[in-house]
């Protein structure tokens, strides 16, 4: 819809009545400022995801990448099963750490119970730097029972599409297969040097809905908060 076809934030934030006990004339007065700034803020996150589904085509996929997964290796292609569209998160687990991270820890912990209704439209794995047997050991420690994971042993796909110098960093990248020919669609490409003044580095729309949660509390994020492996 056109943006002149909507009706300023303001005034659709002047038809909500909501009021809760006790509160003052000051607060409701404020509040509604915030509401209609949660609009815009809306409106604005529509906007960019139609930028986004309007891009133009990406490069297509001319390199074979292989992966070993839990049941042997994999091609990318294999990797959409029977969807048209294939999400990769690449998790922080290179051979040299101990540990995998605990953001992306974290962070993949929240889809154990969405991927079902994520894969009803997309198919969306994990890959790694580390052997597959690492990978599946941290799986079942961390009693993971839906995510496909996958090792990018070589290293091949991680440098050209997650970090060309093979950096231990995380990636959220999303590719197409129409008529046969694989492409590159977005992939996250936000980071420490697009961050603003004390900010943790962040992408937008977030897709950790930890940072989301707490973004509606009096604490927030935090300056120096960050998920633990265990508690």
């Amino acid at each position: 819809m056109s943006s002149s076809a909507l009706k300023p934030a303001v005034e659709l934030a002047s038809t909500r009545r909501v009021r809760f006990p006790n509160e003052s004339t000051e607060y409701r007065r404020v509040r509604e400022q915030l509401l209609a700034e949660e609009i815009e803020l809306r409106r604005h996150i529509e906007r960019v995801a139609e930028l986004r589904r309007e891009l133009p085509p990406g490069g297509a996929v001319t390199r074979s990448y292989e992966f070993e997964g839990e049941a042997g290796k994999a091609t990318l292609s294999d990797l959409f099963g029977d969807k048209q569209t294939l999400v990769i998160y690449s998790y922080m687990f290179g051979p040299q750490r101990e540990q995998p991270c605990p953001m992306c820890t974290s962070f993949m912990s929240t889809w154990e119970g969405k991927l079902p209704d994520l894969e009803q439209r997309i198919a969306f794995v994990f890959v790694a730097r580390s052997p597959i047997a690492r990978l599946i050991e941290a799986k079942k420690a961390r009693g993971w029972t839906r995510h496909r994971i996958y090792s990018d042993a070589s290293g091949d796909y991680t440098r050209d599409y997650v970090s060309a110098a093979d950096a231990d960093v995380p990636g959220y990248t999303v590719f197409t297969r129409r008529d046969g020919s694989i492409r590159h669609f977005w992939s996250g490409e936000m980071g420490p040097s697009t961050a603003d003044p004390g900010q943790d580095p962040r992408g937008a729309p977030d897709i950790d809905p930890l940072w989301t949660i707490l973004d509606t509390t009096p604490e927030g994020r935090g300056k120096d908060w960050y998920p633990r492996l265990s508690y």
